[in-house]
């Protein structure tokens, strides 16, 4: 006869891998930020997600002095779905479909930039603000890279809270796919789950199951440590982990925080399934030959990107019509 002990185990998701984050600079200075992937987990394994920054710092220069001044300043993307998601602070943000505008958080702001955008982003907070969000790229298959780009604000009110078993104020915001019960506001091409899970009080337990038919499932424990992580115990802080997740059986996982811990401990959840196509990488386009590479290049240098935009000057508030502001 089999134990209930035996039986949860065998329906446990087996830990490929467990890796510690790495360190990346993103604007090309002296700024960094933490990866969960592509470094440390590389691309063909985090199929479909293609990068996950994770950032808090505090403000130090204060709010923008223009409205046409964004601290990341303009750039291309092309081939990608893209998430910035924020816990605290304020998001700003600027793109070629016309769009200006701040949200609140924790919140989030979404883009399937398809066939090419330009965005800007920040300088919306006050000098000493604290600041910590993601930025998260995801992959689109071939026959998808080009469709035409939409966008997405998601301010606090929108973005699904689930309250989590027990008294302890645990609770879960759900970003994108349908999991506890709700479905995250980020409409992503490629079918994935992502939620952001917090764990308070001292002991907590979360139990997940992980939807079927995704076949990447990866954990980042971005915030604070836990006790174990299905059979691997003392889980540190940076820790990012990478499950078997093949197995229509073995779809669980089992989260606990340590007894004497009263620290909030932040889990992001990313699972989905695997395109297992190959990956022409540019900056931030990301298509799949470098011939497709060389053609987005050529159309950047002659000023024929992004081909779907508004057709005034979208850096210039100034230039704005009237109705679009």
């Amino acid at each position: 006869m089999h134990t209930a002990k035996a039986i949860m185990a065998s329906s446990l998701m087996k830990i490929n891998r467990i890796a510690k984050q790495g360190i990346t600079h993103p604007f090309g200075d002296s700024r960094t930020v933490s990866q969960a992937f592509p470094n440390p987990i590389p691309s063909e394994l985090s199929d479909p997600f293609l990068m996950c920054d994770y950032f808090e710092s505090t403000e130090s220069k204060g709010k923008a002095a223009h409205p046409d001044d964004f601290p990341v300043g303009w750039h291309p993307h092309r081939g990608m779905d893209i998430a910035s998601y924020l816990r605290t602070g304020t998001g700003r943000h600027g793109d070629s479909l016309g769009n200006r505008e701040t949200f609140s958080s924790p919140g989030m702001q979404w883009m399937s930039v398809g066939s090419g955008v330009e965005h800007a982003e920040g300088g919306a907070n006050d000098v000493g603000t604290r600041v910590q969000g993601f930025q998260i790229w995801i992959n689109v298959p071939a026959e998808r890279k080009m469709d035409d780009p939409r966008y997405g604000t998601v301010p606090s009110k929108d973005l699904p809270l689930v309250k989590l078993e027990g008294d302890n104020g645990s609770n879960a915001r759900v970003l994108a796919g349908n999991a506890l019960g709700v479905r995250g506001p980020f409409e992503t091409v490629q079918d994935v789950q992502m939620v952001d899970f917090r764990l308070e009080g001292s002991g907590s337990l979360l139990e997940f199951e992980v939807q079927k038919g995704l076949d990447t499932a990866m954990l980042y424990v971005y915030e604070n440590g836990l006790k174990s992580v299905n059979s691997k115990n003392d889980i540190k802080e940076g820790s990012v982990i990478l499950f078997d997740a093949d197995s229509d059986e073995r779809r669980k996982f089992i989260l606990q925080k340590k007894k004497d811990d009263d620290v909030a401990t932040g889990i992001m959840l990313f699972a989905g399934k695997k395109l297992k196509e190959p990956i022409a990488w540019y900056g931030p386009i990301v298509m799949n030959t470098q011939e497709e590479i060389k053609k987005t290049r050529m159309e950047l240098s002659f000023g024929q990107f992004p081909p779907k935009r508004v057709d005034w000057d979208y850096k210039r508030l100034s230039a704005f019509p009237s109705d679009e502001l």
